[in-house]
């Protein structure tokens, strides 16, 4: 999940890989990879999106956004509908259009994980600020800054939030957001992953030091081998995009897979191929190279 700024992009030809197994899934990223950075969708996009579909290529937006920034693509959705939201946290049917989606799968973040894990990291980085993410719900610390194009429930300290009698009380707790005004985001990752340990999983989308912080072992790329192994498809048969470091696991699970021409260099270094950036509709340029070579 980002904030609402550019990214830089960086001009770079695909790479086109040879598929042994041809692809039964595609998995991208929304923000920074299928996604413009006016947070458009591309004419050509569309038309690539809808052309994967009617080959009989299942298409899966895995994001760390909320359900309820899902309006963005929710016009885009075929077949079964179904979206990876919160970094693996949920599995959300599109279907019912903006405001109306069904939760089909909840991986929570635990109550006393996600206390533990504001405690450390609150003790080993001084000036950490945090908001928590639910089902539905949406609240955060007073001190936490304006990133999202929203109004939080509530403006509570994240142990009020998060105590079992808490406002936000009887929902799940999807993954708490840490930010730091800073620290570089990078650095911040690493201090904080020492910190938390196996008591959650952290990660980050932003080009802010904003952390997204989840269950233990709940990722992109958990949540879509779950998905897939439901659906009988193999890792070697799904196509995967990203361009953070919260798409390097799923980067490294998929069996061809696509850093964007803008991606963080963690992400370069774990995709197994390259395409141009978002802004040049990188994810449509592959699937259209996928799809002639079925021809």
């Amino acid at each position: 999940m980002r904030e609402n700024g550019a990214v830089t992009s960086a001009t770079r030809q695909p790479e086109t890989l040879a598929f042994a197994t041809p692809p039964r899934l595609i998995a991208t990223d929304l923000d920074g990879t299928l996604l413009r950075d006016d947070k458009s969708v591309s004419p050509r996009t569309v038309a690539a999106l809808a052309a994967a579909e009617e080959a009989g290529i299942e298409v899966f937006f895995v994001t760390g956004r909320p359900a309820r920034w899902m309006d963005v693509v929710s016009d885009h959705v075929h077949g079964h509908g179904l979206a990876i939201c919160g970094n693996g946290a949920a599995v959300v049917d599109l279907h019912g259009g903006p405001g109306a989606h069904r939760f089909v799968k909840v991986r929570e973040l635990a109550r006393e994980n996600a206390l533990d894990a504001v405690r450390l990291l609150r003790d080993a980085v001084p000036g950490t600020v945090y908001a928590v993410e639910q089902t539905y719900g949406f609240h955060q610390e007073p001190a936490y800054p304006k990133l999202h194009l929203e109004t939080p429930d509530h403006l509570l300290p994240a142990e009020e939030i998060l105590a079992a009698d808490g406002r936000g009380a009887g929902e799940p707790v999807l993954k708490i957001l840490a930010y730091h005004p800073d620290l570089d985001p990078d650095a911040f990752l690493t201090l904080a992953r020492l910190a938390v340990g196996d008591r959650a999983n952290v990660t980050r989308s932003s080009p802010s030091a904003l952390l997204e912080i989840s269950g233990p072992g709940v990722s992109k790329a958990s949540t879509l081998a779950l998905e897939c192994a439901e659906r009988g498809i193999s890792h070697e048969e799904v196509v995967a995009f990203g361009d953070m470091p919260n798409d390097v696991e799923m980067l490294t699970w998929a069996g061809h897979s696509y850093a964007m021409g803008n991606a963080h260099p963690d992400v370069i270094a774990a995709a197994s191929g390259r395409t141009v950036a978002n802004n040049e509709d990188g994810v449509a340029v592959v699937i259209e190279q996928l799809l002639a070579a079925r021809i």
